[in-house]
């Protein structure tokens, strides 16, 4: 690992700065903010006590939201969190309470599995000797259970998150450990059993990557998709491809005019082969430890399109975007920077981040910049992806900002249309999924593509439907007496 740059927790412990040189004034604000209607609430600010540095959402069964923090709790090594759509805060779970880090410590993400439950991974904690992190399950209800300590050789402090397949097999990373020390690519059985596809430093100079830190994707072509932050042929992180039985390519490295650094990893364009991503240095502009980064597309064969490079320094646009894109329902990809825009908060002008907008063909928008509230009370430093409820409404957090200075949730109403989502987002006909969405009661139909399905409405969040004989790849939609709502990205319908 470079260790000129920034960590995980060296980044956040700037988030203090902003509050003792905001620099802001009323017209430079007001032109840092996009002109379209749009509505920005701080939902919650943490204090330490329920949580710290937030770090990313889920959307639940219940219409809820579920995210982790990755300090503060009961002792301060993280907590499980719920929290309504209007920001009423339930801590579910604090690590290293009860369980003596055994469960784990410091949580880095959930991910929402079919049968409801959460799915989780902790950087450190597991009780294994080396505590190097774990993977447990989390009900709505707070109950944790333990399903896998990492023991280094199998893969080491994982950041990245987990991702369950349409085939009911959970698939993620871990940023060291395995064979060559340098991370790993792993699948996991529901009940834990996990098992290492490849160990990245595998072939000579790590040409193959190194430190693998983003979300795997799931392509249409059913196979997975990633991004290292080191390694590849300059040494500055590649994209790469693995089946879900463990073939692995490199498809992609990064040289420092296209970018650096990918910390987060790809979201699939919908009704396209390409993938969008973000790396946190480089671009354009160049290969400047603590500023910049761009936004790039990839198609499956690894060419890469540079849409947007963010700004050096003193830069409206922001700098050093850190989480993954979204794609929402209007089609145009929403995500974060740490740094910068204005106003310049911190003596050494990096700024506390922006909220974006950029279409597929690289039109950018800035649509909030933080620190816009005096002592940063809107909040300090995104660095977790933003996730859209099914009522269209963006929500996010921030590492720091708010009373405390502990970090925020957020929620970012830009007028987008309410939807429904699918959970898996792929299946084989005759399996069963879960439909997630608002105002659900009542509804009348359910179709896959076309095809119609049989179905249950279990509450006005949730319907559970059978995916139809003669169904094909396409969206979802939902009849309710207040209109029709499809799914935000097309249901793949596997083997």
């Amino acid at each position: 690992m470079n260790l000129g740059r920034l960590t995980l927790f060296q980044r956040t412990a700037r988030k203090s700065v902003c509050t003792l040189f905001l620099l802001c004034v009323a017209l430079l604000c007001a032109a840092a903010i996009s002109s379209s209607a749009q509505t920005f609430t701080t939902l919650v600010s943490f204090d330490g006590a329920n949580g710290s540095l937030p770090f990313g959402m889920v959307q639940g069964f219940d219409g809820n939201l579920y995210g982790v923090t990755q300090n503060g709790g009961a002792v301060g090594y993280g907590t499980v969190f719920k929290i309504t759509p209007d920001g009423v805060l339930t801590t579910l779970y604090s690590f290293c309470n009860q369980d003596a880090c055994g469960h784990g410590s410091y949580p880095q993400s959930i991910a929402l599995g079919s049968d409801g439950n959460f799915y989780g991974m902790a950087f450190g904690g597991g009780g294994s000797g080396c505590d190097c992190g774990t993977i447990f399950k989390i009900s709505p209800s707070g109950t944790l259970t333990l399903l896998h300590s990492f023991q280094n050789t199998d893969g080491a402090f994982p950041f990245s998150g987990l991702i369950e397949a349409g085939n009911g097999i959970f698939y993620g990373t871990a940023f060291s450990g395995g064979a060559h020390g340098a991370g790993t690519v792993f699948k996991m059985t529901p009940a834990g059993k996990v098992t290492t596809l490849y160990s990245f430093c595998a072939h000579t100079g790590c040409s193959d990557g190194a430190d693998p830190f983003g979300l795997l994707v799931e392509g249409t072509d059913g196979n997975l998709y990633g991004t290292t932050e080191q390694g590849g042929a300059s040494g500055l992180g590649t994209i790469f491809q693995m089946t879900p039985a463990g073939a692995f390519k490199t498809i992609h490295s990064f040289g420092g005019a296209d970018g650096l650094f990918p910390t987060a990893g790809l979201v699939q364009a919908e009704g396209t082969v390409y993938g969008y991503g973000i790396t946190s240095r480089g671009g354009k502009h160049g290969e400047d430890d603590y500023d910049s980064g761009a936004i790039f597309k990839t198609d499956r064969a690894g060419k890469l399109t540079l849409l947007h490079s963010f700004c050096l320094s003193n830069c409206a646009d922001g700098s050093d975007p850190y989480a993954a894109l979204i794609q929402a329902t209007d089609g145009n990809f929403y995500g974060t920077t740490q740094m910068g825009g204005f106003p310049v908060c911190s003596y050494s002008t990096l700024g506390c981040g922006t909220i974006f907008k950029i279409s597929p063909a690289g039109a950018f928008t800035i649509l909030h910049t933080f620190c816009v509230d005096a002592n940063c009370l809107d909040g300090d430093s995104s660095y977790a992806a933003l996730v859209q409820r099914t009522d269209g409404t963006l929500y996010g957090t921030t590492a720091g900002g708010g009373p405390a200075n502990e970090g925020t949730v957020f929620s970012l109403a830009v007028g987008l249309a309410p939807f429904v989502e699918t959970v898996p987002g792929s299946g084989k006909v005759g399996a069963n999924i879960t439909i997630l969405g608002t105002d659900l009661a009542g509804a009348t139909a359910v179709s896959f593509n076309g095809a119609a399905a049989l179905f249950t409405v279990v509450s006005g969040t949730q319907i559970t439907a059978t995916v139809p004989a003669g169904a094909t790849s396409g969206t979802v939609a939902v009849t309710t007496p207040s209109g029709t709502l499809t799914s935000n990205v097309s249901f793949r319908i596997t083997k």
